[in-house]
């Protein structure tokens, strides 16, 4: 695993980016929320994202087929994509986007909790306590945020933290099985298994599959689709492959911050005294958590 002090300039650029296009997912979400149910939304989402990196593997020859032993592995990770995403697009169809890249990114401190116990060498440190902490109370200052919500949105809140939990699950999970398969199926497989099931909730749980279509709907929707489930996923399993789940999760703490930024430019969401000082904790608190101390005599 190569540690955070050893990425290239060109490793850390790509990660950053990566950060600030995921931290605009769910103000994509929210766009496209107004014009598709959030199943209907889901499920129209991985099925483009599966199509995108299935042409890129066909263009460049990526080997598509995977060994009968892990096909197990594959369903487990579709299963925990299903859950986590289900959570996630309903929960967001209740809040709104800067309380849920905020929530979202108590991420690391929930899969240093998990590494602790399933992946070797993973050690929770007094300094990475009180980067969780500082984590933990911003994300509590967001669930207590009333100013301007409406009355769902502190459920809609406690939907994505669980959301959250799955996706650490599914980062755990796909560390312990990655390094045997291309990275590229751990996206493709899964999308191609959640897509169906999605579009299902939809027709049953949807009381609109489809509200209203127009240019920025449907740009938010390629955003998610094309931009992130696909390009974006591809490219975060390659570097987790080769980099590991903590030391690539170090440069998160750029995701709030353009999640927020984004939130208030685009959506034209409050920033709020609470939104603001958990912003402040939540990031310090990525920072300390990641924070490279130097090594005494």
């Amino acid at each position: 695993m190569t540690p955070r002090s050893e990425f290239s300039s060109g490793t850390t650029a790509s990660i950053i980016v990566l950060c600030i296009i995921f931290g605009g997912n769910p103000v994509a979400i929210k766009l496209s929320l107004a014009g598709f149910g959030p199943f209907t939304n889901a499920g129209i989402r991985f099925a483009i994202a599966a199509a995108v990196v299935f042409l890129w593997a066909v263009f460049t020859r990526q080997p598509l087929k995977i060994k009968k032993n892990l096909w197990v592995s594959t369903f487990a990770v579709g299963m925990i994509l299903t859950t986590q995403m289900s959570l996630f697009y309903f929960g967001m169809s209740k809040t709104n986007a800067s309380h849920g890249v905020l929530i979202a990114n108590l991420l690391p401190f929930i899969v240093l909790v998990l590494s602790h116990f399933f992946i070797p060498g993973e050690n929770i440190t007094p300094q990475k306590i009180i980067g969780m902490l500082m984590g933990f109370f911003g994300v509590f200052l967001i669930l207590t945020d009333k100013e301007g919500l409406s009355s769902g949105c502190q459920t809609g809140d406690l939907i994505v933290l669980a959301a959250v939990f799955m996706w650490a699950c599914r980062i755990i999970f796909t560390k312990r099985v990655i390094q045997d398969f291309e990275p590229f199926h751990l996206v493709i497989y899964p999308f191609i298994f959640a897509a169906p099931i999605f579009l299902a909730g939809g027709i049953f749980l949807d009381p609109n599959m489809i509200i209203r279509l127009d240019r920025t709907i449907l740009g938010a929707l390629l955003y998610q689709s094309v931009v992130i489930a696909s390009l974006g996923f591809v490219a975060w399993n390659t570097l987790l492959k080769k980099h590991g789940a903590s030391s690539l999760h170090s440069f998160i703490f750029v995701m709030p911050i353009a999640g927020v930024c984004f939130g208030w430019l685009i959506l034209g969401e409050p920033l709020t005294v609470h939104l603001l000082s958990a912003l402040a904790l939540v990031t310090a608190g990525l920072l300390v958590f990641h924070l490279k101390l130097p090594a005494t005599a």
